[in-house]
């Protein structure tokens, strides 16, 4: 991934970063929201600071979330460098929110009647970039004969177009329930005293299962999604107590699919 195409100019290097590359951990952490930055070529896409700096523009504290985990789990981490208002690398190119010309209650005058020459140097500097890298570290672990489990992460605003939401944590998934039923089971059990739910705030109908589907249900592989309210993780010991408790729900689950995954093929054997 060396040679630089589309959107991004050389010096802003590439759309992509991975971290705790030889991590051990059967679990390999995606974060597609981490960062707010905008390509320089994009300007501020005709919005005010306050709104680049919003939720539209990026997940706050799920970078920071993602990396307690790979610390924790020693975790292979692969995130995205820019501003999922430039491109949401969790929708395919085909999608209207992709590049949003609305988001939550902001109007993206940028984003408005993009040419098909625009739109393409966004898919070929930002998209393809990162659908690359997560399928090549895929591709390695496989031939390395290593286990993988996609795990996602997100956060998600209190507050949505004057809502207030309940839900504190959601486990999200689409067609392959195996990973977000151990974590939801566990959950359950542990009584932790956070508000856990299944596929909220979002779910599979609002087109927010493009990672999972696109590497994890496309090559037969654990896989969930986890959104956490974004005011729970704002301070230090917010971002202490989250961390601890989602590294608890997946290596714990881990454990509990794996001991059930032994358990059916004894069965069938």
């Amino acid at each position: 991934m060396s040679e630089q195409t589309g959107i991004l100019a050389a010096a802003e290097g590439m759309a992509v970063t991975v971290e705790n590359a030889g991590g051990v951990s059967p679990v390999l952490l995606v974060c597609e929201h981490a960062s707010l930055r905008m390509p320089a070529a994009l300007g501020t896409l005709g919005l005010a600071p306050e709104a680049l700096s919003a939720h539209i523009a990026w997940d706050p504290g799920a970078l920071a979330v993602a990396r307690r985990l790979s610390g924790a789990l020693d975790a292979t981490l692969i995130f995205q460098n820019f501003s999922r208002l430039a491109y949401d690398c969790n929708r395919p190119p085909e999608s209207p929110d992709a590049m949003p010309a609305v988001s939550e209650v902001y109007e993206i005058p940028g984003n408005r009647d993009i040419d098909p020459a625009q739109r393409q140097a966004r898919i070929d500097g930002i998209y393809r970039p990162w659908r690359r890298g997560l399928a090549d570290l895929i591709a390695a672990r496989k031939a390395a004969g290593r286990e993988t489990a996609i795990v996602t992460v997100h956060t998600f605003t209190p507050v949505y177009k004057g809502q207030p939401r309940t839900v504190e944590i959601g486990i999200l998934h689409d067609g392959d329930t195996r990973l977000a039923d151990a974590m939801l089971a566990r959950a359950e059990r542990a009584g932790q005293g956070y508000r856990i739910e299944r596929n909220a705030p979002y779910g599979p109908a609002d087109g927010v299962t493009h990672t999972l589907v696109e590497h994890g249900l496309s090559n037969g592989l654990l896989n969930a999604m986890i959104e956490i309210r974004n005011d729970l993780v704002r301070d230090e010991s917010g971002l202490a107590r989250i961390s601890d408790l989602l590294e608890t729900l997946v290596s714990g689950s881990l454990s509990d699919e794996k001991t059930r995954g032994n358990a059916r093929a004894d069965a069938t054997s």
